[in-house]
């Protein structure tokens, strides 16, 4: 009776798309709504996502447009994207918000993809922590001669290799989303 995994997959594969959701986060020079995530307006006292007070649009491949359900979360809305390190700044007219993606400068591209790397650390580190678990609790399975031998060996193999597969996922993920960002 060797350790069953597939729990343990499950939280790999959670990790995985947390990074993912993460790198939706970082400004790659289009316009991508999900740059919008972390930013929290005051409505009606409460803080609340500013996908919860307006519909958000992207016309085109540089532009996103707000716009308020209400006339009064405009301004709020703007201070709020102002207040966050988006580093855009917000045009109003009176109606739609408009955030225009500048085209990234060779620096700012540079220091995006060290974010992204360091993320993708970040990533496997959670993925290594997840194989630590497993390991520790197939040593204890060993330790209360629940398991033999070989079935230990087995596991940490399984465990091992499904390490390797996630850590492999996460560097194409940061591959494409360097090269993405790299793109003019």
């Amino acid at each position: 009776m060797k350790l069953e995994t597939k729990s343990y997959e499950e939280k790999m594969k959670k990790s995985i798309s947390i990074y993912e959701h993460d790198l939706q986060t970082i400004r790659a020079g289009r316009a991508n709504p999900a740059v919008l995530d972390n930013i929290t307006v005051d409505y009606y006292g409460t803080p609340s996502p500013i996908q919860n007070t307006a519909n958000i649009a992207v016309p085109d491949a540089r532009t996103i447009t707000i716009t308020p359900w209400e006339k009064k979360m405009l301004n709020e809305i703007t201070k709020a994207i102002q207040a966050s390190d988006l580093g855009i700044n917000p045009t109003n007219d009176g109606k739609v918000i408009r955030l225009v993606f500048p085209q990234p400068t060779e620096e700012r591209r540079k220091e995006l993809t060290k974010q992204v790397m360091k993320k993708g650390e970040e990533a496997k580190v959670n993925i290594r922590n997840i194989r630590r678990e497993a390991n520790d609790k197939i040593k204890d399975m060993k330790k209360k001669s629940e398991i033999t031998e070989d079935e230990q060996k087995i596991s940490e193999k399984d465990v091992q290799d499904l390490t390797d597969k996630y850590i492999k996922e996460i560097d194409a993920i940061t591959a494409d989303k360097n090269k993405e960002i790299m793109e003019i």
